[in-house]
């Protein structure tokens, strides 16, 4: 009993404040390793199933609100790029007999290169076909990990009881952005939500980072720095669930990478980071929530003629050729390609206090720092990577310049060609009508 008596009093706990609002809200946890060997996703080079498991990854889920009025979830899940046929997979079981509803579930992948490859997901990256050998595997993991996302959520609803939401912004200083281009935009805000319950302990805590998770490049699972950064959250604060999600960092990469040291230096420093701001005072989260979903159409540019396939059909790149030859097969079965792709634009806002915004793909840097100068950047929280990742969202600037992100990178997610010219405008033009206007910036 002593034991336990001293063990109990190193949980951190938080003071309350006067006359707190209360949220129910409920965090779960699930473990999605694989117990078997499946093909790793996020670099092309790799071409054999996983070697090992240097760390578990993980599914996690908070769910904040009343059935009543709605609960909002949001599932953080250890992958490269959870695609928008899971999320509507998810959604339609969960729909049948909760109260949740589309606009109020999210999903958010936290982009670690040493996850497994799901269906349909980066079709292109090996610039071949994957082995029917390997398939099985990976449609097997798909089909697991859509459960396991289901049963995540199922169990943070399940979970919820009264808590206060407080919120507060950090900075950490390990991305950088590596495009080849002198102009270099990065976005070190980390922002964090701590749910706290009536005994100030910590019952869950989410927080973003706009960097890739590639750190590591090695043959085995591993979360990366965001694995890291949540192993070394609940280590400090017990019994609690740390989600990470990720910013708009499409263009920035942890610097310096590729060791497991790095990976943990750059892990343990954000986690750090938000244990200083989480044992502080933070800003209360007040309610209502109110959230917001609009699909709209991306514009491709107009892609290739018959000869430009032929031509890079060619080439001694072999996704490049890879792409190619797909699209010609495509154009000889008599098939219209895409012109548009569809693109989910989501928020949650909580009362005037805090506005999320929920964007799919790999969003470059320009977005959130755009959305920053829009609106009142100690109200807004930005999350890409989210409900899809169909291919990079370039800005117009990166569009511009070309280069990966702004055009090449579109072969791995079979897509057509590149964006149209207005790619950013049609996307702030949705979060404008989604975002409330109590947040806009005020004018200087």
């Amino acid at each position: 009993m002593k034991r336990l008596l001293i063990l109990l009093s190193l949980v951190p706990t938080i003071a309350l404040a006067s006359d707190p609002e209360w949220f129910q809200v409920g965090a779960a946890a699930v473990d999605i390793t694989p117990e078997y060997p499946v093909r790793l996703s996020g670099y092309g080079s790799r071409r054999e199933p996983h070697q090992g498991v240097a760390q578990r990854i993980s599914a996690k889920a908070i769910a904040i609100g009343e059935d009543g009025a709605g609960p909002a979830v949001l599932v953080t899940v250890d992958n490269c790029a959870v695609p928008a046929s899971m999320r509507t997979e998810v959604i339609r079981r969960l729909t049948k007999d909760t109260a949740l509803r589309d606009e109020r579930f999210a999903i958010a992948s936290s982009h670690t290169h040493c996850a497994p490859m799901l269906k349909d997901v980066l079709p292109n990256l090996f610039g071949m076909d994957i082995p029917s050998e390997h398939l099985p595997a990976i449609e097997r993991y798909t089909r697991e990990l859509t459960d396991w996302i289901e049963q995540v959520a199922r169990e943070a609803l399940k979970a919820r009881h009264p808590c206060r939401l407080d919120w507060s912004v950090g900075t950490v200083g390990f991305a950088a952005n590596r495009r080849p281009f002198p102009f270099k935009p990065v976005d070190h805000d980390v922002p964090v939500l701590r749910a706290i319950d009536p005994q100030g302990k910590v019952l869950a805590i989410l927080t973003n980072y706009a960097c890739h998770c590639t750190t590591l490049g090695i043959d085995s699972i591993h979360g990366d720095w965001s694995g890291v950064t949540q192993e070394s959250l609940q280590r400090e604060f017990p019994g609690a669930v740390a989600l990470v999600a990720i910013g708009c960092g499409a263009d920035q990469n942890p610097d310096p990478r590729r060791t497991m040291e790095l990976v943990k230096q750059h892990g343990e420093n954000l986690a750090s980071e938000v244990k200083r701001l989480t044992l502080t005072q933070m800003r209360p989260v007040t309610g209502p929530i109110v959230c917001r979903a609009k699909e709209i159409q991306l514009a491709f540019d107009s892609p290739p003629s018959r000869e430009a396939w032929q031509t890079l059909a060619q080439s001694k790149t072999a996704a490049v050729a890879y792409h190619a030859k797909k699209n010609l097969a495509r154009l000889d079965r008599g098939e219209a390609l895409p012109t548009h792709l569809p693109y989910l634009v989501q928020t949650w806002s909580f009362g005037d206090a805090l506005a999320m915004v929920f964007l799919p793909g790999e969003v470059t840097v320009d977005y959130s720092l755009r959305l920053k100068r829009q609106y009142d950047r100690s109200r807004i929280w930005v999350n890409a990577y989210a409900n899809d990742v169909p291919c990079y969202i370039p800005s117009k600037r990166v569009l511009e310049e070309g280069g990966y992100e702004g055009a090449t990178a579109m072969i791995y997610y079979d897509r057509p060609t590149k964006f149209a010219p207005d790619v950013e405008e049609r996307i702030i033009g949705a979060v404008q009508e989604l975002v409330p206007n109590p947040f806009l910036a005020k004018p200087e």
